[in-house]
């Protein structure tokens, strides 16, 4: 497989990306940021 074309690269980098950008989303939402998260439902009792 040739792997210095630039649709390797391409695909490559995309799924870094991706790879990534979901990390960074399970981090933000089950790691230590989530505590400062408020539910709004539970913010607006009446």
């Amino acid at each position: 497989m040739e792997t210095s074309s630039p649709a390797f690269s391409f695909i490559a980098l995309l799924l870094i990306g991706l790879f990534g950008l979901t990390s960074l989303g399970v981090y933000l939402s089950f790691g230590p940021p989530s505590k400062k998260l408020v539910d709004p439902w539970e913010a607006d009792d009446d």
